[in-house]
């Protein structure tokens, strides 16, 4: 490739936008139903996965998060004996609302998201 040469972005339609903003926003069904944080954008993910290249990407992501996410529950419930426990739990849910707003956004502006601490247990 010639130095001059410039490399033109890659245009995702608002479509796909909408689909991966969903992968992120779905996880707040956490908040009604139990295990909704994981099941909502792996549902999203599964249906458009195949299609949609920015939805995989980003629902794996969503979905990786969440897993991490119930796992930082766990740990605060258990603490919860010791106290410790009674002041992450808020920490922790507060910090994963936050993010999954901040990967909605980023994915509905079609740029690349991943979160912080998440583990990559799905691949």
């Amino acid at each position: 490739m010639e130095e001059n040469q410039q490399v033109e972005p890659v245009v995702v339609d608002k479509e796909q936008r909408t689909w991966a903003m969903l992968c992120h926003l779905s996880a707040l069904a956490g908040f009604i139903i139990p295990m909704g944080s994981i099941i909502g954008p792996l549902i999203v993910w599964l249906v458009k996965k195949e299609e949609m290249p920015l939805v995989a990407e980003h629902g794996l992501k969503s979905i990786n998060f969440q897993i991490t996410m119930l796992i930082a529950y766990i740990i605060c419930f258990i603490l919860m004996f010791a106290v410790i426990g009674v002041i992450l739990l808020p920490v922790v849910a507060i910090f994963s609302f936050i993010m999954v707003v901040v990967g909605a956004i980023k994915a509905n502006d079609g740029k690349p998201f991943s979160y912080p601490f998440s583990l990559n247990l799905i691949k």
